[in-house]
């Protein structure tokens, strides 16, 4: 359950939820994250290094440069865990 929590924590910042959105539709670098958000290279590094210790980004080195997608499968996971919380059924309480 604590991976949940930290995949929303992670994604409870909009910076890094429009990071997420943008690895979504391409493998970026650093730079080319920075030049898209109008960030410093430095802060995006900073905000990816939260993703990765969530488990959302991977990184994958691309001769000089380390391009970072997202684990859809770890997102789609930690979805399914919401979903199903969405589903638990009101008990009643007995004292």
């Amino acid at each position: 359950m604590s991976e949940l929590f930290d995949i929303l924590k992670a994604l409870g910042d909009e910076t890094r939820y429009c990071l997420v959105k943008l690895l979504l539709q391409y493998d970026f670098c650093v730079g080319a994250l920075a030049k898209q958000l109008g960030m410093s290279e430095s802060a995006v590094s900073q905000h990816l290094k939260v993703l990765r210790n969530a488990g959302i980004v991977k990184g994958e080195k691309r001769g000089y440069f380390t391009h970072y997608y997202i684990d859809r499968d770890y997102l789609r996971n930690a979805a399914k865990k919401l979903a199903e919380l969405c589903e638990l059924e009101k008990r009643e309480v007995r004292f």
